[in-house]
């Protein structure tokens, strides 16, 4: 047993973070060396439901105090202490979707998460009128929505906020969030560093003349930068996130924020001219920007670090779904011949044979569109794996093509950057499950992005860590002191990271398949239009 780590606890030198994933909620505790001491998890899937992709609140607070409990419990296990203390706490999540409550903090209508690609007019027409652009994922796209929709729920909204911010809320009363999050609801204004003021004024306009009285500045969480402190744990909050009741209340919290931002955290990309790659359910690069891009793209978000500097999101809504699909096909047809396979022996083997393919897959084609694809404008989830009888099928090439479609529809948002805006980017920095089979993603990615890139020792962390790391920031803060110089001089002074930098062949592979994957998006979009979902069309 640390003695040092078991003393940390007992003072309450740690920080915790709690980041709620697409498919799983992550706690982690560090110590003031910002290394793991515990952990804990829950694992959830969303749910499609009237419609719309949905998380039940019921699941949002099991999986709340499911993930803190086990933490709690490997503090027991491990340091034969009761967790009661702990230095800091934030929180992080799934960015953009619409939480909205009334007056009496209930929620109006069941969460709608980022994966809903229902908001097309709404993100259409306030993007012609801010002349920025503005995502079907963003909260304020789903606000116009149903303002649209003329829903019922509307007049009695008193308040809309992330699932970050919600939790956040739920522990400390305060209706707060971090301005990467803040930057996924509505627009931000750099200068200003809040919410855009003019566009604003705008939305309330065009509400107003559609009858409806809301106030947007009133029903948004207000904004805090890394480094502030956005509230406490209340009592009620204590006794919410730990059941059993050992934990103190008036711990202090920090912003809450997004995945995206916790990503760039978690990776040490937070300086110009750096960005980073996340990979999940869905995939999106992060470039921290040096100067303004010269247009308004539908492909690419307009973000922000933690601290407020601007950056170009590329996301695409599905990633991993399917290739995690196929595997488990495979591990079916494993266990049919007596084979138990290891789960982390299948992705290796699997993944490895696609380093034995052809530079472009053989010809093969593959969409892994569990849900629509707001990119390439394909509305709803079909995947689909095609070939012709000339394609070279085989298992290393069957594997190269899915693992190159998973970065597809990234590729064409990141080549409006780097070929049309000229945008530098030094070196990305990559996280997520995918990457613990080494060398395979990395060649993937940096053939794709035609950059090196790196997975550092802490990206399997990932962005509970990085939260963890936002909340330890706020504790242990010098005077003036700037995120990404605590990141470079305190937190990733001793971390080395594996460099991979793109093979000129396997970049001209992935060109050629990305003229197959473009061309082939006509087939992609015959099979929503012809292939019924549950008996319906």
């Amino acid at each position: 047993m640390d003695q040092n780590i078991r003393q940390a606890i007992l003072e309450g030198g740690t920080s915790l973070g709690i980041e709620f994933g697409s498919t799983r909620i992550k706690a982690v505790l560090i110590d003031q060396k910002f290394e793991t001491v515990a952990s804990g998890s829950y694992e959830w899937e969303n749910q499609l439901v009237d419609g719309y992709w949905t998380y039940h609140l019921n699941d949002i607070i099991k999986g709340l105090q499911t993930a803190y409990s086990e933490l709690k419990q490997e503090v027991q296990q491990k340091y034969e202490v009761t967790l009661s203390k702990v230095g800091s706490i934030g929180f992080s999540a799934m960015m953009h979707g619409y939480m909205a409550f009334d007056s009496k903090g209930e929620l109006l209508v069941p969460f709608r998460t980022w994966r809903n690609a229902t908001t097309g007019a709404a993100a259409k027409e306030l993007t012609e009128q801010f002349q920025f652009n503005i995502p079907e994922r963003w909260s304020i796209a789903h606000l116009y929505q149903a303002i649209l929709n003329k829903e019922e729920h509307v007049p009695d909204i008193d308040f809309i906020t992330t699932l970050a911010g919600y939790i956040h809320w739920l522990l400390t009363g305060t209706k707060a969030i971090g301005i990467g999050d803040a930057s996924g609801i509505f627009p931000i204004d750099e200068a200003a560093q809040d919410y855009n003021p003019a566009m604003v004024k705008q939305f309330d306009e065009l509400t107003a003349a559609k009858g409806y009285s809301l106030k947007l500045g009133e029903l948004l969480p207000k904004v805090y930068h890394a480094g502030e402190q956005a509230g406490v744990l209340t009592e009620e909050g204590a006794k919410l996130l730990d059941v059993s009741g050992d934990l103190q209340a008036g711990i202090p919290l920090c912003p809450p924020e997004g995945d995206a931002g916790t990503g760039m955290v978690a990776t040490n990309s937070v300086r110009k001219r750096t960005g980073n790659i996340s990979v999940g359910t869905s995939v999106f690069a992060m470039i921290v920007l040096e100067n303004d891009l010269s247009a308004v793209y539908p492909e690419i978000d307009m973000v922000t670090t933690p601290d407020g500097s601007p950056v170009g999101m590329v996301h695409a809504n599905n990633c991993s779904s399917d290739i995690n699909a196929w595997v488990g096909l495979f591990r079916e047809f494993a266990e049919a011949m007596g084979i138990q396979a290891d789960s982390g022996k299948l992705f290796s083997v699997l993944f490895g044979k696609a380093l034995e393919a052809d530079a472009d897959g053989g010809g093969l084609l593959s969409y892994g569109y569990f849900s629509g694809e707001n990119i390439t404008g394909i509305e709803k989830g079909r995947p689909l794996f095609v070939r012709s009888p000339e394609s070279r099928f085989n298992l290393a090439n069957f594997m190269r093509t899915h693992l190159f479609t998973a970065f597809a529809a990234l590729k064409i948002g990141m080549d409006i950057l780097t070929k049309k805006e000229n945008v530098a980017i030094d070196s990305i920095l990559a996280h997520g499950g995918l990457f613990k089979t080494p060398v395979v993603g990395q060649k993937i990615v940096a053939a794709s992005m035609n950059v090196p890139v790196s997975v550092m020792a802490t990206a399997s962390e990932g962005g509970a860590w990085g939260m963890a790391i936002l909340a330890a920031f706020m504790q242990n803060r010098e005077q003036q002191e700037r995120l990404d110089d605590f990141l470079d001089n305190k937190v990733f002074k001793d971390t080395e990271g594996q460099v991979i930098h793109p093979d000129a062949a396997d970049v001209k592979g992935f060109e050629l398949f990305m003229e197959r994957y473009v061309e082939g998006l006509a087939i992609e979009q015959a099979a929503v239009d012809h292939l019924v979902e549950n008996g319906r069309g």
